[in-house]
């Protein structure tokens, strides 16, 4: 088996270096209505991003590369090659896990994007929880005229799912469900970190002073890279909710309330609302951050922060978020 699974690895490694689009051409120059639907949708209010010498929020870098659902004429076969052969080798399911953009230029309305695409790498056999499978990574350099005005890169794993024999034995032995955990990266550790610790730590940038949550390597204000943080107080309020009720998921027991919480820092975090009853809970509640620890059978227990419900406190009285 393992001289099978090499020499599967070895006609993987071979498509390194080939092309998966070459002369791409972006669908629509950079405009300012898609800028705005960007913006808006996100909660950007950076002025550099509207009026006459506006620029593109640089994360919409790969919004202008994208072929929508008739693709694009410039894609080579290599990376379908690639996934049939993973395909035929049991490999048929895939999950993305992870991105990193890199912006040497800001792009304006009116520039005409280029593209060309290669699979930059493929790893060793892995094996995850998932299953057994291979990391596939490309990259793709985005152009206006002969500029090079950013490198996109992303990596899917593409894995045999994990043999029916050993889930069944799972479902012959259930455990209770384990929570999900979050997905850390080098952006947001230090989030996670602080809630360790029982801290909620918010970005602060040091150019400007604006405070940011979630997470982000940059300011969305002034476009400074350097910060430190801040420890909340705490204290906030229900800014908007949902009642989850459907789908069920293991780990959880629906329905339950997920509030948009407005910190009295002025940003915003996404958390289980906690202390009153699902249907009960309103625009405007006060709350108060906690944190709580789920799964502690487990060699590593998850903490996560929480907010509850002051009783006896009046809020404003609203609708559902």
């Amino acid at each position: 088996m393992s001289a099978v699974v090499d020499e599967l690895g070895a006609r993987l490694k071979a498509y390194e270096g080939r092309p998966a689009a070459v002369a791409g051409t972006g669908k629509d120059p950079v405009n300012e209505p898609m800028i705005r639907h960007w913006c808006e949708a996100m909660g950007d209010t950076n002025p550099a991003y509207a009026g006459p010498d506006a620029v593109a929020p640089p994360t919409m870098l790969q919004a202008w590369t994208m072929g929508g659902l008739s693709g694009h004429s410039g894609r080579t076969g290599a990376y379908d090659e690639l996934f049939d052969l993973l395909d035929e080798a049991g490999c048929t399911s895939v999950v993305a896990t992870d991105c990193e953009q890199e912006y040497l230029r800001p792009l304006r309305p009116g520039d005409e994007v280029t593209f060309d695409a290669v699979i930059e790498s493929v790893s060793d056999r892995k094996t995850t929880k998932l299953g057994t499978g291979y990391f596939v990574t490309t990259r793709m350099d985005v152009r206006v005229g002969q500029d090079l005005v950013g490198t996109h890169r992303f990596r899917i794993l593409k894995y045999a799912p994990a043999r029916q024999k050993q889930k069944r034995q799972q479902e012959e032995k259930p455990a209770r469900a384990r929570r999900p955990r979050p997905v850390v990266n080098r952006d947001n550790a230090g989030f996670w970190e602080g809630v360790e610790r029982h801290q909620l730590l918010i970005q602060r940038c040091t150019s400007c002073g604006t405070l940011r949550h979630p997470w982000l390597p940059g300011c969305n204000t002034c476009g400074g890279p350097d910060w430190d943080t801040v420890e909340a107080s705490g204290d906030g309020t229900v800014y908007s909710y949902v009642v989850m009720h459907h789908p069920p998921f293991p780990a959880f027991d629906p329905p339950y309330a997920v509030g948009l919480i407005e910190l009295a820092e002025g940003v915003r975090i996404v958390s289980n609302v906690v202390g009153m009853p699902y249907d009960k809970v309103r625009v405007g509640l006060p709350v108060r951050l906690e944190f709580r620890r789920y799964d502690d059978d487990e060699d590593d227990p998850l903490v996560l922060p929480v907010f509850r419900v002051q009783e006896g406190r009046e809020g404003r009285e609203g609708g559902v978020g």
